[in-house]
């Protein structure tokens, strides 16, 4: 059976539902605090969704900093996978795990929501058993999701099929919800090892929750 890590910091608000999510998977899962400076021999690390540290100074900013954060570092510099989801995006990107960066959204407002995502790249381990141009409603809930990157940075994205999902409606065509440039909504680093995305692919898993098609998001990770 493949593990994974999922890490908590003070403010993480999504460790179990993630947990429950990739237990419903088939994985063994072990929550790992903040303070820890080894991680346990595993398959996946899963940085979480929340508002880790209280979201001061910057999202990430502070979490970037923690013990364990040294430790998922030397993890994915060796080639393990790490996944970042909502404040475990802006933290990747604080390490510098990613490229870009997460501002705040343009309309200033928190945006809590089900939203169609667009599959733009599937080459990776995280989305391929995905389609690309397949649509998602997948759950969006964040303040700090407008995501940004220079010209010169946005073209190595494009060149590397780094870009793996953008905001959409229903119909796959593109949608501003935040003000992220080029509606990206997910990224992944050169060696596709280190993935990011802003939606919540753990809170779509069941159709009791409006949608299951994070399982498709996430079941990569598990075969």
């Amino acid at each position: 059976m493949k593990k994974a890590v999922v890490l908590r910091f003070p403010g993480t608000n999504c460790e179990f539902d993630t947990e429950y999510a990739l237990k419903k998977l088939g994985l063994n899962v072990e929550i790992v605090w903040h303070k820890e400076e080894t991680l346990p021999e595993c398959d996946l690390v899963v940085v979480p969704g929340g508002f880790s540290y209280g979201d001061y100074l910057r999202a990430g900013s502070i979490a970037r900093f923690a013990p364990i954060m040294k430790a998922v570092e030397s993890y994915a510099n060796e080639g393990g996978y790490v996944l970042g989801i909502c404040n475990g995006f802006q933290i990747l990107t604080e390490a510098g795990l990613l490229p870009g960066a997460l501002k705040r959204n343009n309309n200033l407002h928190f945006i809590s929501k089900m939203q169609h995502i667009k599959v733009i790249n599937n080459d990776n381990r995280f989305l391929n058993k995905c389609e690309v141009g397949e649509v998602l409603k997948i759950p969006v809930a964040h303040a700090d999701g407008n995501y940004y990157i220079d010209d010169e940075g946005l073209e190595e994205l494009k060149k590397n099929n780094q870009i793996l999902v953008r905001y959409c409606d229903e119909d796959g065509n593109p949608m501003v919800l935040n003000g992220s440039v080029e509606q990206i909504a997910g990224v992944c680093n050169k060696t596709k090892n280190v993935f990011g995305l802003m939606p919540h692919p753990e809170r779509a898993i069941e159709l009791i929750l409006g949608s299951e098609d994070g399982v498709k998001m996430l079941e990569g990770f598990a075969s």
